[in-house]
């Protein structure tokens, strides 16, 4: 029997829907990265995000039949994912710290290049933490999760020139935020 952790994602996706718990238990380690990032990135905390992504597990899980194209499973996850983030920003709100996000290790840099880099995340979560709510979570489902602007005004549930508008705005920030790393 093939090493399920190198079959195809249409291949996992056909299993896990006939029962095949490791199949699926494959599928979601495979993607579990992105799906954390894309709902830290929403909540702006790690616990929170691993709370919306284990949801968003148990939801993938259950509707496995629903996806129309398994080729396209990880896209389905992330949309999975990011929707129970944002399901849980809809929730009474309580004290969020930016802080909470680790930022990613980048083993291959030198010390000084490792220090510029956690120098510019560490200006880039002030800017994005300093955004309107509506802003940041456009700016981070376009460029983190590379949702469309139609996905993104779903997600949110607004329109696409309300996604438009507030990603605009959002990037002059970011551009105005990092000009001293330009």
């Amino acid at each position: 029997m093939p090493d399920l952790a190198d079959a195809p994602d249409a291949l996992l996706v056909a299993r896990a829907r006939d029962g095949d718990e490791r199949a699926f238990e494959v599928l979601i380690r495979r993607h579990w990265g992105l799906m954390i990032a894309t709902a830290i990135r929403l909540l702006s905390s790690r616990a929170d995000a691993e709370d919306a992504v284990q949801d968003a597990c148990i939801v993938a899980w259950k509707s496995l039949d629903l996806l129309r194209d398994p080729d396209a499973v990880r896209a389905w996850l992330v949309q999975i994912a990011a929707r129970k983030a944002t399901d849980r920003l809809r929730r009474p709100k309580f004290e969020q710290d930016i802080d909470d996000v680790d930022a990613p290790e980048a083993p291959e840099l030198g010390p000084l290049a490792q220090l510029e880099l956690n120098a510019k995340l560490d200006s880039a979560s002030r800017v994005l933490a300093g955004l309107p709510e509506l802003q940041r979570q456009c700016w981070i489902l376009k460029e983190t999760a590379g949702f469309t602007y139609a996905e993104i005004a779903e997600q949110l549930d607004t329109n696409t020139s309300t996604v438009r508008g507030a990603l605009s705005r959002a990037r002059i920030a970011l551009l105005r935020g990092m000009e001293e790393w330009a």
